[in-house]
């Protein structure tokens, strides 16, 4: 008769979920590791007796070999990363897990972490008058996400940046058909020149137009080598990323991990709105969202499902670089309706001048013309502000911004975000029964 259960069985627990594979994480490696149960087979009381004196020696001269061992090795990797910093050997003596060739150009692409703060040394123009970020209030029909892609994956651009040592690669969002492209600024941090593939496999040099780095965004224009501004390119439709809720599917296109994976689509979800992340000290308003992002998608779309892109992809979430861990689902997009005056500031000028503001704040407590109709009624009003300066007053019912019905702060908010510091806007406020057109000059935030 067969024992039951038998001398080599071991008791498993019940899985909490079912997955069709599983690879467990390396384990960290460590020069010593200290057993604090019994090996198995072995008694408890046999752990803590003393060993033969012939079995530490024997230990001891183990452990000699294996530091001898270990010595050899760091002298090794030391004198190769010496050769390395001071130019000894070529780059394509490295490879594997640290990076990848590009084979037509010859590159050796780094995915590591570069020094994101430099500045970038790319050839500086000026943009054309009247170019702008503009989006959509509204949209048309819900895509499907084949649909999506085709719209949007044309409009998507792979960003090479050539750096003193090899180059960096990430993506970017045809903003007009004569080539301004939007990116990260880190994309383009430290980098001696650029270069954009469009998803035909067409290259073209590109100049920076200017950046911001606490923001993170630069704009960046494709001309050909003699310096003529690229045409007929297929620009992307911008959507309103005030209108997304938690829960809305999104879609990402990009270059995870360099040029091989280019043009690869990622969906999720939105799943959280006006998210504060602290970035080395700066804090960015940003959507959350579980659509895969790796190196490589900085700088991307993030798209509605009506085939807006209502984000720039900018990172992820994850453990340091020393942790076997790992992060998912954690990924982060710059709005696009909150960054709009920001793009727009550095092709006016290069460099963002401020937030515009109103200089008045709204009351969250709805208020109603005499009509019935809602409106936002004036809270406060900052003295010498731009609202002071043109004549606003405390309780002023505001129920339209250039020609845009408002009833709440947001829409209001909606429609300052479209503005740069300098423009106007024109306010419908109704005070005491008498209804009046305000105009208002933004002024940078300060």
């Amino acid at each position: 008769m067969e024992q039951y259960p038998p001398d080599n069985f071991i008791p498993q627990r019940e899985p909490n979920e079912v997955t069709f594979e599983y690879v467990a994480e390396p384990k960290p490696y460590v020069a010593y590791y200290v057993q604090d149960r019994p090996l198995p087979g072995r008694k408890p009381e046999a752990a803590t007796q003393e060993p033969p004196a012939r079995t530490r020696r024997k230990g001891h001269r183990g452990l000699k070999i294996f530091l001898i061992c270990l010595a050899a090795v760091l002298v090794f990797a030391g004198g190769l990363y010496a050769a390395w910093w001071f130019g000894l050997l070529p780059d394509r003596f490295y490879g594997g897990e640290h990076g990848d060739y590009y084979d037509d150009p010859g590159y050796y692409y780094y995915y590591g972490e570069l020094d994101e703060s430099a500045e970038p040394e790319l050839p500086v123009i000026s943009a054309d008058d009247g170019v702008r970020l503009v989006y959509a209030d509204g949209h048309g029909d819900a895509l499907t996400i084949q649909e999506i892609y085709r719209r949007v994956n044309p409009s998507t651009v792979t960003v090479v940046t050539e750096l003193p040592r090899g180059a960096s690669v990430g993506t970017g969002v045809i903003l007009t058909e004569d080539g301004y492209i939007i990116t990260n600024a880190h994309v383009i941090a430290g980098g001696t020149s650029c270069y954009v593939a469009l998803a035909d496999g067409s290259i073209f040099d590109a100049a920076l137009v200017g950046y911001d780095a606490e923001q993170d965004l630069a704009v960046i224009k494709a001309q050909d080598t003699d310096g003529r501004a690229a045409q007929g390119l297929l620009a992307a439709e911008f959507g309103d990323s005030d209108a997304l809720s938690v829960g809305d599917p999104v879609y990402a296109i990009g270059n995870p991990l360099g040029v091989e994976l280019r043009g690869t689509l990622t969906d999720g979800i939105v799943s959280a709105i006006n998210r504060d992340v602290d970035v080395d000290g700066v804090t960015m308003t940003l959507i959350q969202t579980n659509a895969a992002l790796n190196n490589g998608n900085s700088g991307g779309p993030l798209i509605n499902r009506y085939g807006q892109v209502i984000g720039i992809n900018v990172m992820k979430m994850g453990m340091d670089r020393w942790s076997t861990a790992s992060v998912e689902g954690l990924g982060f997009a710059i709005p696009i309706a909150s960054s709009a005056y920001i793009v727009n500031d550095i092709l006016r000028c290069g460099e963002v001048q401020g937030e515009p503001v109103l200089g008045i704040s709204v009351d969250r407590t709805p208020a109603y013309l005499p009509d019935g109709q809602q409106a936002a009624r004036v809270y406060t009003v900052d003295l010498n502000g731009p609202g002071d300066k043109a004549g606003l007053e405390v309780d002023d019912l505001i129920y339209e911004a250039d020609g845009v019905r408002v009833e709440t702060s947001n829409d209001l908010l909606r429609v300052r975000h479209r503005h740069a510091a300098g423009e106007e806007m024109i306010l419908k406020v109704c005070r005491g029964g008498e209804y009046l057109t305000v105009p208002v000059t933004l002024e940078a935030k300060k």
